[in-house]
């Protein structure tokens, strides 16, 4: 597995070794020691499927008492994967990085806790799939506007499929700082 740098600092893409041959391929998704080596400790306690048509965009979702770090992968299809660091005090507050996940390159975006998280479904259908540190609290759920102008996230679409929920989120700068992570310094 290769740990690629992204442009906020503890956001990660992973590269796996595919094995390929006449009969298909073969992959190894996760491993404990070789995650910690790369320098994910967390573990993770539940995992989540999501299947979009093109054009739906899911989030931008976070939890705050039950933060939940992320593991997160495409099975088919293609999708564009979003991390925004909303930690307050964070010197990359504000900030997002976007990787393009497939099924083809079998990569995969590992965002810690503190960041709010959203993808894109790019192909007709997408089938998502992401480990959680945490387990799913409904009460504890909030969400950032998917277009909040200050983010400014390059989606590539001017007006996805969204749920309900996700088209009334607030900007980032109308969330009261008591619903939001707070940034320490490792």
């Amino acid at each position: 597995m290769q740990r690629i740098e992204t442009s906020l600092p503890g956001v990660y893409e992973l590269r796996p070794v595919i094995h390929r041959d006449s009969r298909g391929v073969f992959l190894e998704t996760y491993h404990r020691a070789k995650f910690t080596d790369l320098g994910i400790k967390d573990t993770f306690l539940q995992d989540n499927h999501s299947g979009s048509s093109r054009g739906t965009l899911r989030g931008l979702h976070y939890q705050l008492q039950h933060a939940q770090a992320k593991l997160c992968r495409v099975i088919e299809g293609e999708a564009l994967d979003v991390a925004v660091d909303i930690r307050v005090g964070s010197p990359h507050f504000g900030k997002w990085t976007g990787v393009h996940l497939s099924s083809k390159e079998q990569n995969q975006l590992y965002i810690p806790v503190g960041f709010a998280h959203g993808f894109l479904a790019l192909t007709e259908t997408v089938q998502f799939l992401y480990k959680c540190s945490d387990y799913y609290a409904p009460s504890d759920e909030y969400g950032i506007l998917w277009n909040d102008p200050a983010l400014a996230i390059d989606w590539g679409v001017s007006s996805p499929a969204l749920s309900q929920r996700d088209a009334k989120n607030p900007k980032l700068a109308d969330v009261q700082r008591q619903f939001l992570p707070r940034y320490s310094p490792q």
